[in-house]
């Protein structure tokens, strides 16, 4: 696999046209699984492999799974915005910044927790919407864009899976290694 078709493994975030109930379900389930996806790819790394990057300029496994929990505590966060205020703007941050702050040298443990819990509670927030909730949207300040819940649930789906995809590829190479 080449640096670029590791940046996009599963390619790039591509917004649905149109969604059904079957795709909601499915992106809800993909949030679901996430964070047990995440800890079964990197059972049995050492600190070293987990210091590996995913590609060449790339951020390293640790700071991958520090960048999950910090983005979808963040989603989250964007989601009761726009189910408790009228299209509100949300905040967004640096996540290349973030990612150099003493906390991503930390052990993974930390933010695999933090995955587990916030998506515990995501995926119990996200199973109790009506049609009009899916409706409901926040404006990025970047684009100017008002964005939908449905569109921001496909969205963390595919954030959760491209980087896992970040993590087994990675993987994969420490086994040809072995």
């Amino acid at each position: 696999m080449t640096d670029e078709q590791m940046k996009f493994p599963i390619g790039k975030f591509a917004p649905p046209a149109s969604y059904t109930n079957e795709d909601i379900r499915g992106w809800i389930e993909d949030l679901k699984t996430l964070p047990g996806k995440v800890r079964h790819a990197i059972n049995g790394l050492n600190y070293q492999e987990l210091d590996t990057p995913y590609r060449t300029g790339g951020w390293s496994l640790r700071q991958v799974i520090h960048h999950l929990a910090d983005s979808h505590m963040n989603s989250i966060t964007r989601f009761k915005l726009a189910l408790t205020e009228n299209n509100p703007t949300i905040k967004p941050y640096e996540e290349a910044s973030w990612a150099l702050l003493p906390d991503y040298r930390l052990p993974v443990e930390p933010s695999l927790k933090m995955l587990e819990g916030i998506h515990q509670r995501f995926v119990a927030l996200l199973e109790s919407f009506t049609e009009n909730e899916w409706a409901r949207t926040f404006v990025h300040p970047e684009s100017g864009d008002s964005i939908s819940l449905v569109r921001a649930l496909a969205m963390y789906s595919w954030h959760g899976r491209h980087h896992l995809a970040h993590i087994t590829e990675t993987v994969k190479k420490f086994a040809v290694k072995a």
